[in-house]
């Protein structure tokens, strides 16, 4: 409907319609309630004017009626506000089960995208329509924001964190992809495109692109390199913890704390890691800050998530 309108992009996503008509639903509340503000203003101004100067008001008594209505309205359609954007936000905050796993990483002035099979790409990132994608972002330097109009989705990606975004494409197509947080003097080149594709021709293009090796590859690559599996071993002796099938469990800590071994734990694990000391193993694992970079660290991710009990090769 508005898609000719420069203000509103296509709707080409599972949540753009229903984010639109949280949009108009607001915009229609303050519209409503700002002309009859100023209509109540006339009105008032003209039939309660002074007439003459010996004139005197009647004194205000108060309304029981009056005062509910307008304390009560108000609220009604304030938690229907609230409400609605809380089912939103929640829904947007938990990627479905089986959603295609996508790693991105933000650098001035590029978004660098890594795919599951290995390809990568730059400033452009294909997905297959009809189908959860789920955005693992870090960033190399400073703070970016990840921003997809005609999904209606838009997350910051700040440094020494990850953040995750999820979207279901509806339709196949080139959409436009902005970084929308200013992150220095060519903040405005930071763009590309999102290819939105029908399955079949997704898996084309995957058959088609250059990928010498898949992320759970290349992760197990830089395990072994980086010494890994001299001590995150099964047997009694392990300096460190197993990590087969650990990923997305509660861990207990030296310190008596429970944590959840996500991608943040993971990550904080590598490049501090006597910040979190899980119970029972010494303090002896270094810190690879500044030896490894963000694509790596998403590598060495997606390997240990790959990881289950039965792969006792990989340790």
């Amino acid at each position: 409907m508005w898609s000719g309108f420069p203000l509103f992009p296509e709707t080409a996503s599972t949540v753009a319609g229903r984010i639109d008509n949280l949009y108009f639903f607001l915009v229609s509340v303050t519209a409503f309630f700002t002309l009859l503000i100023f209509l109540l203003v006339f009105i008032f101004a003209l039939k309660y004017r002074r007439k003459s100067e010996t004139e005197r008001p009647r004194p205000i008594t108060g309304s029981f009626f009056l005062e509910f209505i307008w304390i009560g309205v108000p609220l009604v359609i304030t938690l229907i506000m609230f409400t609605w954007g809380a089912v939103l936000y929640f829904d947007l905050a938990r990627p479905p089960k089986g959603a295609l796993d996508i790693y991105v990483v933000g650098k001035q002035w590029m978004w660098k995208v890594q795919h599951p099979t290995g390809q990568r790409e730059i400033n452009e990132l294909h997905i297959p329509i009809n189908r959860p994608v789920r955005l693992t972002m870090a960033t190399e330097d400073v703070i970016h924001s990840f921003y997809i109009p005609a999904f209606r989705i838009k997350k910051d990606v700040e440094p020494g964190k990850y953040s995750t975004l999820w979207f279901e494409a509806t339709q196949t197509g080139e959409f436009h992809l902005f970084c929308a947080e200013y992150c220095g003097t060519r903040h405005s080149l930071m763009g590309g495109k999102v290819v939105a594709l029908e399955p079949k021709q997704y898996q084309a293009w995957l058959s088609g692109g250059a990928a010498d090796e898949t992320l759970e590859e290349a992760g197990a690559r830089l395990f072994q390199q980086l010494g890994c599996v001299t001590c995150h071993r099964a047997d009694s002796g392990a300096r460190g913890p197993a990590l087969e099938g650990k990923f997305g469990k509660p861990v207990l800590l030296s310190s008596g704390e429970t944590v959840i071994f996500d991608e943040a734990y993971t990550r904080e694990s590598i490049l501090n890691p006597r910040s979190k000391i899980v119970a029972g193993y010494p303090t002896v694992m270094p810190t690879f800050q500044g030896q490894i970079s963000e694509e790596g660290l998403l590598q060495l991710i997606a390997f240990i998530k790959s990881l289950t009990p039965r792969q006792e090769g990989n340790q």
